[in-house]
């Protein structure tokens, strides 16, 4: 795999990952980017790019997308497309290009069923009410619902690993950042048992690559 490990080693390092968590949900998306982004859908494709990262191609979403949600929450999203699922794990590569603040940030999103109702990540270097958080959109201003969280997220220039696990049954949320053994940030809810996933940043810049989801679909 490129930029951390072999792709032998992050296929067996993920497999038993979700196979310990979630027990035997199939592998149903993946994507290094090498042919494109044709299965993403962002909220403004003049956002996003395919560009050139040390050995390979990574997702780039380079500047602020120009969409308004209908209410406060993430400008910068891309989803997977025809991709609706319950229980999932989701492991991404990632590396924030922005500037070194207290709010850089990157995201993920899940349980998506239009832009007024969903979940994301909000993975930041400082924590607050608003940063470093998980949050629920449901036909409102973002709401913090993190049972968990740590004071920040080391952000560097290098490329980090990200993974969420969700459990609809009990509703647990589980977000790991490189050490793939213990959640920075965890909380229950079940709102939506369902949605679409995808990536992206509140109003930063970064570069996405080697995702991979196991899941049970809709």
């Amino acid at each position: 795999m490129k930029h951390m490990c072999s792709a032998l080693a992050f296929a067996l390092l993920a497999t038993a990952t979700y196979a310990g968590e979630t027990g035997k949900l199939p592998l149903v998306f993946e994507d290094d980017f090498e042919k494109g982004a044709e299965r993403w859908e962002p909220t403004d494709v003049k956002a996003w790019r395919i560009a050139e990262a040390g050995k390979g191609k990574v997702y780039n979403q380079f500047q602020t997308s120009n969409y308004k949600p209908p209410h406060r929450s993430p400008l910068n999203i891309s989803l997977v497309k025809e991709l609706v699922l319950a229980d999932f794990v989701l492991e991404a590569k990632v590396q924030s290009t922005g500037k070194d603040v207290a709010h850089r940030d990157m995201c993920l999103f899940f349980g998506y069923q239009d832009p007024a109702h969903f979940y994301y990540v909000h993975i930041a270097k400082a924590a607050d009410d608003h940063a470093n958080q998980i949050f629920i959109v449901n036909n409102d201003a973002r709401k913090k619902i993190s049972a968990t969280s740590t004071k920040g997220t080391a952000w560097t220039d290098k490329w980090h690993q990200v993974k969420i696990v969700r459990r609809t049954q009990s509703g647990s949320i589980e977000i790991y950042f490189d050490d793939m053994k213990s959640p920075i940030m965890t909380a229950q809810d079940k709102t939506f048992i369902w949605g679409r996933v995808g990536l992206g940043s509140f109003d930063d810049s970064g570069n996405w690559d080697d995702i991979k989801v196991w899941g049970k679909r809709k």
